[in-house]
C-alpha cells in the first residue's frame, strides 16, 4: 500500500483495540517515563524549548514527565479513554495547568497553528498502522507546527525486530501480532523523513518483551 492511505477498516480496528486495551488495563505502561522521553527532555531543555507536543500520548506517563520537568505539554491520542486517564492523573498531580489534551487521529492535520510549538515527541506512534504516505504526511505536519530550530524526537520499531515479517501481513511493511499492527521502519524511510531537516541522531535500543528493537531519531528544523 505504499503511496496510498491505509485500509480504513484496519485503522478503525486499531482504534477500537486501543480503546479496549486502555479500558481493560488503566495505566498499562506504569508511571515512570520511557527512556526516550528522558532523553528527549534533556534535548528539549538544551535547545531552550518551553512547550512540547506529544503525539500518541496514551495514558500519559511521558506527557506527565514533561510537565513535571517544567514544560507546557499538549498531548494528543486517538484514544479518548487513554487521554481521560491522562487528564485525571494531571489533575491529581497538580499539573492540570501544564497539560492539555486533544483526541486526534494523526491521519488528519494536527490541530495546531503553524510554528506554534518548540518540540515534538512521539514514542512508537509513527510505527502504528500508518501507510508510508500517511507517515510522510504526518512528519510534514510536525514540520508545519514546529518553530524554526524546533526539535522532533520519535521512536519506531525497525525491520531488525523479531516481529518483522511475522503475523498477519497488511502490506507496506505492516504486520499484526496479538491485535497490534506495526509499520516496521527501514533506514531508507528514516532518511526520507529527515529530508529538509538536520538529522542529529539515529540511536538503536531495545525495550520490553522479545525485546522490541527500535530506533530513537532526533532531528531539528533549520532556523
Amino acid at each position: 500500500m505504499t503511496g496510498q492511505e491505509q485500509d480504513p477498516q484496519l485503522a478503525q480496528a486499531q482504534r477500537e483495540h486501543w480503546q479496549h486495551t486502555y479500558s481493560a488495563h488503566p495505566g498499562m505502561y506504569g508511571e515512570q517515563p520511557s527512556d526516550p522521553a528522558d532523553h528527549a527532555a534533556d534535548v528539549f531543555r538544551t535547545a531552550g524549548a518551553r512547550d512540547v507536543l506529544e503525539l500518541g500520548a496514551g495514558h500519559g506517563r511521558d506527557a506527565l514527565y514533561f510537565a513535571r520537568s517544567g514544560f507546557t505539554v499538549q498531548a494528543t491520542d486517538f484514544s479518548a479513554v487513554g487521554l481521560g486517564q491522562l487528564t485525571h492523573a494531571a489533575r491529581t498531580q497538580g499539573l492540570g495547568d501544564r497539560v492539555a489534551t486533544v483526541t486526534h487521529d494523526v491521519r488528519e492535520p494536527l490541530p495546531l497553528a503553524d510554528s506554534s510549538v518548540d518540540a515534538v515527541f512521539a514514542h512508537m506512534l509513527l510505527c502504528m498502522a500508518l501507510s508510508t504516505a500517511e507517515i510522510h504526511a504526518l512528519v510534514g505536519e510536525v514540520r508545519r507546527v514546529l518553530r524554526p530550530g524546533g526539535t522532533f524526537v520519535y521512536t519506531v520499531r525497525h525491520t531488525g525486530d523479531a516481529h518483522y515479517g511475522t503475523g498477519t501481513a497488511h502490506g507496506d511493511d505492516i504486520f499484526e501480532n496479538g491485535g497490534f499492527a506495526v509499520h516496521f521502519f527501514d533506514r531508507d524511510l528514516v532518511n526520507a523523513l529527515a529530508d529538509g531537516w538536520i538529522l542529529n541522531d539515529v540511536h538503536a535500543f531495545e525495550e520490553g518483551d522479545l525485546p522490541r528493537r527500535l530506533w530513537r531519531i532526533t532531528q531539528t528544523l533549520p532556523r
